[in-house]
């Protein structure tokens, strides 16, 4: 699978899945300073339940690490993942 970095806006970014039928899953973020505020999550129904949306938020993690940037997770999917896995510890705020 081949994540599309995308600028949404001056400080907006997000990791997209697209195919010619238009955006499969993504995941968006704000930047503040050296923070990225995780604030949407997004799978197609069809892709859901196959770990899609941990494979963006692992993308987000390794662009944060590569960055010297923390993680704040705000959207429900993030959230959740940072409480499930430890796999963010060292990238969490």
């Amino acid at each position: 699978m081949d994540f599309k970095l995308v600028e949404l806006g001056s400080d907006e970014f997000a990791y997209r899945l697209e195919d010619e039928g238009g955006t499969k899953g993504e995941i968006a973020w704000t930047k503040l300073a050296d923070v990225m505020v995780i604030e949407h999550t997004f799978v197609e129904e069809s892709l859901r339940h196959q770990g899609l949306a941990k494979k963006l938020l692992d993308q987000t993690a390794n662009f944060a690490r590569e960055h010297g940037y923390k993680l704040e997770p705000v959207c429900s999917y993030a959230v959740s993942a940072f409480d499930r896995y430890s796999d963010y510890d060292d990238v969490k705020i």
